[in-house]
C-alpha cells in the first residue's frame, strides 16, 4: 500500500507513467492499473470452496433424504445407512465421518426450508379444496364412524358438505357429482389433499397417480385438479379448518341418520345458512361472494357421470361372491350385476 500510495503521489505531482515506472521500480501496466483504481476500500477475502470427495454423492443422499420424508420415521436412513449404500450401491470411496457431516448439513438446510414463514395463496372465484373429516352418526340406531367430505371455496369461504361412508374414489366422485348438481356447474379447479382416494402424489413427483374411475370422472366434468405435496396442511388450509368447523356446527350434537343420500342432500343447504356472517378479511357477507364463485362455474355436461366401478367376482352355490371370473359386480354396493 505504500507502494501505491507514492504511485498515486507522482502522478498529482505531474510525474509521467514511464517516469514513475523507473521511480517505483514496477511495470508500467502495474502504474496505469492502480491510477485507474478509484475505490482502495478493503473487500473481504472470498475463500474459494475446496472440492470434497462427497460432492458427487449429494444428489442421491438429497434423493434418500427427501424419500425418507413420506416414509415412517423409524424407517428413514441413518447416516451409516447412508454410508453403507453409497458403499455398496455406488462404490464411493468416503469415510463415515465425511458421510454424517454431509447429511447433518443437509438436515439443518431442509429444517431451515421447512421453518420459513408462508406467504397467503390468492383464490380466485369458482376454485375449491377438497378434504375429508371423520364424524359419529347414529346410522338406523347404531353408532358408526363415517366421513364427511367438505368442498371449499377459499375465495367465499363457503364450504359444502356431503356424508360418505369411506373415502375412496368412488365416495369423493359420488359427493363431488351431488355437490355440482346442487351448485348448477363445476369449478374450473380443486385441490385435493394428497391422501385422498382419487390419487396419492410422491416426494419429486410433478403429477400424481390418478385412480381409472377419478380420471374418468374428471374428463367428463371437465375440471382441473392439482394436489398438496406429502404433509403439507398448510398449501389447502380453507378447507382444513371448515372441516373441523362443519363437524362442531353440523355433527353436534351426533345426528341421528335413516337414509344416508336424504341426509346428505339436505347438507348443502344447511351450510349455506352458515355462510351469513361477514368473510374474515373481505367487508362482504360470504354468502354474497359465494354467488360470484358460482358465477365462476363451468357448466355441466349434458349427461350425468354414473359413479360405479366394475368387478368381476365369482359366487359359489351359497352365494359368496370372491374375486375371479364370473359376474360383474359395482363397486358401489349398488344391487345390479350384469353376467
Amino acid at each position: 500500500m505504500p507502494q501505491v500510495q507514492s504511485i498515486r503521489r507522482l502522478r498529482r505531482n505531474g510525474e509521467s507513467v514511464a517516469s514513475i515506472a523507473r521511480k517505483t521500480h514496477v511495470s508500467e501496466p502495474t502504474v496505469r492499473k492502480y491510477l485507474a483504481k478509484e475505490d482502495l476500500s478493503a473487500v473481504p477475502s472470498v475463500r474459494k470452496p475446496r472440492a470434497s470427495v462427497i460432492d458427487p454423492y449429494l444428489p442421491v443422499i438429497e434423493q434418500w433424504l427427501a424419500e425418507d420424508r413420506a416414509n415412517w420415521r423409524k424407517q428413514r436412513h441413518t447416516a451409516t445407512r447412508i454410508w453403507e449404500r453409497l458403499r455398496d450401491e455406488h462404490g464411493a470411496e468416503v469415510s463415515l465421518s465425511t458421510v454424517t457431516r454431509a447429511v447433518a448439513r443437509l438436515r439443518r438446510e431442509f429444517a431451515a426450508e421447512r421453518d420459513e414463514a408462508f406467504m397467503d395463496l390468492v383464490w380466485h372465484p369458482g376454485e375449491a379444496q377438497a378434504d375429508f373429516g371423520e364424524v359419529d352418526v347414529l346410522l338406523r340406531g347404531v353408532v358408526q364412524r363415517m366421513h364427511h367430505f367438505v368442498l371449499d371455496f377459499p375465495y367465499s369461504n363457503v364450504g359444502l358438505v356431503q356424508l360418505m361412508p369411506g373415502e375412496n374414489a368412488e365416495c369423493t366422485c359420488l359427493a363431488l357429482r351431488n355437490l355440482f348438481e346442487w351448485l348448477g356447474g363445476v369449478p374450473e379447479r380443486i385441490v385435493f389433499d394428497n391422501a385422498a382416494g382419487v390419487g396419492h402424489k410422491g416426494y419429486g413427483e410433478r403429477e400424481p397417480r390418478l385412480t381409472h374411475l377419478f380420471q374418468a370422472f374428471q374428463a367428463h366434468y371437465g375440471f382441473d385438479c392439482s394436489f398438496c405435496n406429502p404433509y403439507s396442511g398448510h398449501e389447502k388450509g380453507a378447507v382444513e379448518s371448515k372441516v373441523g368447523m362443519v363437524r362442531r356446527k353440523l355433527f353436534v350434537p351426533r345426528p341421528s341418520v335413516w337414509s344416508l343420500e336424504n341426509f346428505s342432500a339436505g347438507l348443502p343447504d344447511r351450510c349455506l345458512e352458515l355462510a351469513t356472517k361477514p368473510h374474515y378479511r373481505k367487508d362482504t357477507e360470504e354468502r354474497g361472494l359465494f354467488s360470484e364463485d358460482r358465477a365462476a362455474l363451468l357448466p355441466l355436461p349434458g349427461k350425468r357421470f354414473d359413479v360405479v366401478t366394475w368387478r368381476h367376482m365369482k359366487a359359489d352355490r351359497y352365494g359368496v361372491a370372491a374375486p375371479g371370473d364370473g359376474i360383474a359386480v359395482p363397486r358401489t354396493g349398488r344391487t345390479r350385476a350384469e353376467g
